[in-house]
């Protein structure tokens, strides 16, 4: 028989083996129940280390292996820590400097964007600018063209109204037979006549003779009378020959018929009818449009005694 004292130290002994056996094996059975877990999902982890992230790296994983401590080693060191995020560190500076170069590339297209804006509405200033420049110059050509329509037309009408000439004035003067000299009463009426003629434009005078007698006789006779009003006019008045158109009737009626429908009788003695006609030739070129006035009646002058 032993003693008491060594049985008891037997006894501590077989104990403290059997929790030293214990201790062991709750480490490797964890260990295999995680060995376990991870073999069964190897598609799962496969599949998670194809995915590439932010970077272009495939994303980190997480370690599976718990070793002898499982998870959580209560005796790592500060290198084991270093050695276990370093990797993570390494993706974050990655993620850093390609934030960074995103940002640059960002605000590099940004600022080409600006730059190409404000280019843009500088041009589309520019040709804002040239179009009402054009605008302006259309007016004024329009302006110019109308202003030469307007002179073109009134050209055109003082062409066209040249040679259309209206009776303004009608004087009559009469002589009696084989008379050829002016009276007073006849010189007064021809300055009446004649006095607003001078600085006048586009106008003519007519001068026909009459008399009485037959054949070449009386034509001479009409000559003369229309001559001595022609040589008043001219020298008195200043009125150019080239505007007197003269013409010796004889005994050549007024006209065919009267107003009341009798043939015109010839008249005995000697007259001189003088119309004044115009052609409207100054108010046209002048722009003002004016009616040339209706043809005074002849007035009849007595016969000179």
């Amino acid at each position: 028989m032993l003693p008491h004292s060594e049985e008891v130290e037997m006894t501590n002994r077989t104990l403290l083996a059997l929790f030293l056996a214990v201790a062991l094996a709750v480490p490797a059975l964890a260990q295999q129940t995680s060995s376990s877990q991870d073999q069964s999902a190897p598609a799962s982890s496969s599949a998670a280390a194809t995915t590439n992230g932010a970077s272009g790296k495939p994303a980190l994983q997480p370690d599976t292996h718990e070793g002898f401590w499982g998870k959580l080693n209560p005796f790592a060191r500060k290198k084991y820590v270093q050695r276990q995020t370093q990797p993570i560190r390494d993706r974050v500076n990655e993620l850093d400097e390609l934030t960074a170069s995103n940002t640059k590339m960002i605000k590099d297209v940004d600022g080409r964007a600006q730059q190409g804006i404000q280019l843009a509405s500088a041009k589309a200033n520019e040709a804002d600018q040239h179009a009402i420049d054009a605008g302006n110059r259309a007016n004024a050509a329009q302006q110019t063209a109308t202003a030469a329509t307007t002179r073109l037309t009134t050209v055109e009408q003082v062409v066209g109204n040249i040679d259309q000439y209206k009776a303004a004035t009608q004087t009559e003067i009469r002589f009696h037979p084989g008379q050829t000299v002016l009276s007073k009463k006849a010189k007064d009426a021809l300055d009446e006549m004649a006095t607003p003629l001078k600085g006048q434009r586009g106008y003519i005078v007519e001068v026909q003779g009459f008399s009485s007698g037959k054949g070449q006789t009386a034509i001479q006779s009409s000559q003369k009378m229309a001559d001595s009003v022609v040589r008043y006019l001219v020298l008195n008045h200043d009125i150019p020959v080239y505007r007197i158109y003269v013409v010796g009737m004889g005994n050549a009626p007024v006209a065919s018929t009267t107003e009341d429908g009798a043939k015109a009788k010839r008249v005995s003695g000697g007259r001189v009818e003088i119309s004044l006609l115009k052609n409207d030739l100054e108010q046209l070129a002048s722009g003002s449009s004016t009616t040339a006035p209706a043809a005074a009646p002849a007035q009849p002058q007595q016969p000179q005694q």
